[in-house]
């Protein structure tokens, strides 16, 4: 009886494994961390090894804790941290250099002159995303030109270009299938999203041979099989999302209005606009939210680069809290005379900034400032940053019933309510918290389960989604515009070449 589903979960911080069952229920999880390598400054990297040893690893924990064998598996999705690029031999699988992960801002002298040459425009029409080095295309040709013999190689077809759902792919079938899905080929700046396939300037501009490239399908779709010898047996791969996009699916986004917010290592907002692929006059990004039965739906999108990566770096930089969780009681015992504000531009800001060379600073210290006034300043940096976003949509989308958009969120840091309150507070609107937080994971799950016959068609999925809370803002105007103009102030400050 096949009657599980296999989630894979890789994030930029840790991998995960979840085991669903056939009413999309979870059954068992296993997560791990892995290394970060910052080898200069602005610069962030995987080893692929860690990310594909953490993957299996947690697939076969996950597997155990439910008690599944491969035969009770009916197929593995897979969701991935987006935009990390990975480069291997097509022969051995073996990486040519370490990943270079979508934070990464070594390329921004290749995005500058890219925009001196008055490229961005054309970018723009045929990708939906701006030059910056958040994407893919500058980190393959970064690595083609850094790694000694690279070109070359690419340039003889013995090489391999994916993001990390790809590299994946490629492990679990042991080399047999070279392939991503649209969402994740959306975010690469090689990928016509109107069209639907590779654009042939945009790899001539990027220099990017189309030989190094995999082959684009749905995001629910069939995508081979996994080696016997890594599960137990073999198991059909059957759904593959970027992890935005998928939690985008994983909390039933799929009518045009419906907005999501994932807070994990960064924040990432996406607004469904449909079968309508929508430019922003606000510098948010175009981008396909899943593409099914060939048919594409498309979302505005707006990117922060550190959302819970501001509390890790309370943890593992500062020193100053133990673990994540102590941060929401921290920020409620937290002096609310004082108000300081952390712009967390550790490796510049996103959207609707997009400033590659700003960087992070704390505002507002006195004396009294300890770790409590400092966790209620990484949150509320999060909270700050999606109003941005959702300022910069809201002139991009207009509701024409004039109705609020209530917000659905999800990812690690939606578990705190006085994160969320705040967040309600600060955006002046409602703001939806489901009962299952692991939508990302679910999102993958759905995608496999519909594309194997074990989930039904998007209707009946949405109908299983099921709010734990809704928040409701409290905050007055008057105090609500003064703590928002003086964390415009602060953000004004840290920008590039002001």
């Amino acid at each position: 009886m096949t009657s599980y589903i296999l989630a894979i979960d890789q994030g930029t911080t840790s991998s995960r494994a979840i085991v669903f069952d056939a009413a999309c229920g979870v059954v068992a999880t296993a997560q791990q961390e892995f290394a970060q390598h910052f080898p200069d400054s602005g610069w962030v990297e995987h080893d692929p090894e860690d990310l594909w040893r953490t993957t299996v690893e947690t697939c076969r924990q996950a597997m155990e804790k439910a008690g599944a064998t491969a035969s009770e598996i009916a197929g593995i999705g897979i969701t991935n941290q987006r935009e990390t690029t990975v480069v291997w031999d097509r022969k051995s699988g073996k990486p040519l250099h370490n990943a270079i992960v979508w934070q990464d801002r070594r390329t921004a002298p290749i995005c500058q002159a890219l925009k001196a040459k008055g490229l961005e425009s054309q970018v723009t029409a045929r990708t939906g995303l701006l030059l910056d080095p958040y994407f893919s295309g500058t980190k393959v040709a970064w690595i083609l030109d850094n790694v000694e013999g690279a070109r070359a190689r690419a340039e003889a077809g013995d090489l391999a270009f994916g993001t990390v759902d790809c590299f994946l792919l490629w492990r679990l079938t042991g080399g047999a299938v070279h392939a991503t899905d649209a969402t994740n080929a959306s975010r690469t700046l090689l990928f016509n999203i109107h069209e639907g396939d590779w654009d042939e300037e945009l790899l001539e501009i990027f220099r990017v041979p189309r030989s190094v490239l995999p082959d684009v399908r749905d995001c629910a779709a069939d995508f081979g099989e996994s080696l016997p010898d890594l599960f137990g047996g073999a198991i059909r791969i059957a759904g593959i999302a970027g992890d935005q996009q998928a939690a985008t699916v994983g909390q039933a986004c799929f009518s045009p209005g419906m907005m999501k917010s994932t807070y994990g290592t960064g924040c990432f907002a996406l607004l469904n606009t449909g079968p309508q692929s929508v430019i922003s006059r606000n510098r948010m990004l175009t981008t396909i939210a899943y593409q099914l039965d060939g048919k594409r739906s498309y979302a505005l999108e707006g990117s922060i680069f550190i959302a819970g990566a501001a509390v890790q770096w309370l943890r593992d930089g500062l020193g100053v809290i133990d673990s994540a969780e102590q941060t929401a009681e921290m920020a409620d015992l937290a002096d609310p005379a004082q108000q300081v504000y952390l712009v967390p531009a550790f490796t510049g800001l996103g959207a609707p900034h997009w400033d590659a060379d700003a960087r992070g600073a704390l505002f507002g210290l006195t004396r009294k400032t300890g770790p409590n006034e400092l966790a209620r300043a990484a949150l509320e940096a999060v909270c700050y940053q999606t109003r941005d976003l959702l300022e910069a949509m809201q002139g991009d989308w207009t509701d024409a019933s004039g109705a609020k958009t209530v917000l659905r969120v999800d990812g690690g840091m939606v578990a705190s309510d006085w994160t969320l309150q705040f967040l309600a507070d600060i955006l002046h609107s409602p703001v939806d918290r489901p009962t299952i937080l692991e939508t990302t994971a679910l999102g993958a799950a759905y995608l496999a389960g519909r594309q194997v016959e074990l989930y039904g068609d998007l209707d009946d999925f949405a109908k299983l989604w099921h709010l734990d809370r809704r928040f409701m803002p409290h905050m007055n105007e008057n105090q609500r515009a003064a703590k928002y103009a003086g964390w415009k102030d602060a953000v004004g400050r840290v920008r590039s070449g002001r």
